[in-house]
């Protein structure tokens, strides 16, 4: 290196918070959508070598409307950042509070049903391979709601204390994402276990 290549400085590339907030994101988004894949193709496995009862149709009810309630969630998510972005800030905590309601019916949905199945029909982790992969698979994605719901519920106080703004639409659009995530891959569990698997 000669002396004037020295001389000239080094500029450090620094991304906003809420572009830093982004990319560890979508980082976060990959790995988790690799471990839902692995459990999608356990459940898939599993069941078909379930040579004993009881098997998905005996057991599951196809759980139509907390599905809605959940994919809704992805539109009121999206009206929420849009609205936030524009600077209408109660448009923003209507669609965020809805977002939130969605999300709490369906994780409520998911408990009535695990109640049902454990307490009624007896049905556990336990029972057969089934049961193993079935409580995984969904108790996975229902403890990633969870996860979503407390950011949710935290967003939601700051924003009736007044704490949340226009220029923090960034940072609630990397939420959005997660949330955008779950929805989706909700779908994908709905398609395998409550459809193509029974």
């Amino acid at each position: 290196m000669s002396a004037a290549d020295a001389s000239i400085p080094v500029q450090k590339i620094s991304l906003p918070l809420h572009s830093r907030g982004r990319l560890g994101m979508w980082c976060l988004i990959a790995a988790e959508s690799a471990l839902f894949l692995a459990f999608v193709i356990t459940y898939a496995v599993y069941v078909g070598k379930n040579f004993g009862g009881p098997t998905p149709r005996q057991m599951l009810s196809v759980p139509i409307f907390i599905t809605i309630c959940l994919l809704s969630s992805s539109f009121t998510m999206h009206r929420a950042i849009a609205s936030i972005r524009r600077g209408k800030m109660a448009a923003f905590k209507v669609f965020w509070l809805v977002t939130l309601a969605l999300g709490a019916i369906f994780l409520a949905g998911t408990a009535i049903e695990w109640n049902h199945l454990i307490f009624q029909e007896n049905f556990t982790i336990q029972t057969n391979l089934f049961g193993a992969a079935y409580f995984s698979l969904v108790g996975l994605h229902a403890f990633h709601v969870l996860i979503g719901l407390v950011a949710l519920i935290v967003v939601m106080g700051l924003a009736l204390a007044g704490r949340v703004k226009r220029e923090y639409a960034g940072r609630c659009a990397v939420l959005s994402i997660y949330w955008h995530f779950v929805d989706a891959v909700w779908a994908v569990v709905f398609t395998v276990v409550y459809i193509l698997k029974r």
